[in-house]
């Protein structure tokens, strides 16, 4: 005789096994969907970070400087921050310019973090009380913000840089802002 199987000890399983089928798709495959941010289109938000040990820090006029740049918060104790630096490295490497915000850290470990691992922004302060991420919106760090030479955010992205965000949303929008800027030029030259 077969014994009948109770829907309601099932009912569980089931829906606990399509949840996690739900989650492992969204961790294997991300998702297009980021957070969203307050500043992309609009200027940078004034700034005056402290300097990291003997380090210039970057100001808000340097987001005026005519090209595209990059504005990165992070910090020695953030685990992501340091899978990430690879790609900024690489990035500054290229001649990109990568702007430094050291946020809630301490210069001791913050000038050994970039020691240890390189110095890849053109220019890095230190946010100690996190008003200055605050302003920007930053959620957690790693953040980092695409500018253009406006002083308008373009992109935010928040999280780690990987090779694949590298590849597929930090390049691109870089690419797509130089472009942009190549055709005004032009423009203005056979005037």
């Amino acid at each position: 005789m077969m014994r009948r199987i109770n829907p309601i000890v099932v009912l569980p399983a089931i829906l606990f096994a399509g949840f996690v089928g739900i989650m492992s798709q969204q961790l294997l495959h991300g998702s297009d969907d980021s957070l969203p941010s307050a500043l992309v289109g609009r200027t940078v938000p004034g700034f005056e970070l402290k300097p990291l040990g003997n380090l210039a820090p970057p100001t808000a006029d340097e987001l005026l400087v005519p090209g595209t740049k990059l504005v990165n918060f992070w910090a020695s104790w953030c685990g992501p921050c340091r899978v990430e630096h690879p790609n900024l490295v690489a990035l500054a490497s290229a001649g990109i310019p990568i702007l430094g915000v050291n946020y809630k850290d301490t210069e001791d470990k913050g000038l050994g973090f970039l020691r240890e691992l390189g110095n890849p922004y053109i220019m890095t302060g230190a946010d100690p009380d996190g008003r200055i991420a605050i302003d920007w919106g930053v959620y957690g760090i790693p953040e980092t913000f695409v500018v253009d030479g406006e002083g308008i955010v373009r992109l935010r992205h928040a999280g780690p840089i990987t090779g694949r965000v590298l590849q597929e949303t930090i390049l691109p929008e870089i690419r797509r802002l130089n472009r942009g800027k190549d055709k005004a030029v032009q423009a203005r030259a056979s005037q």
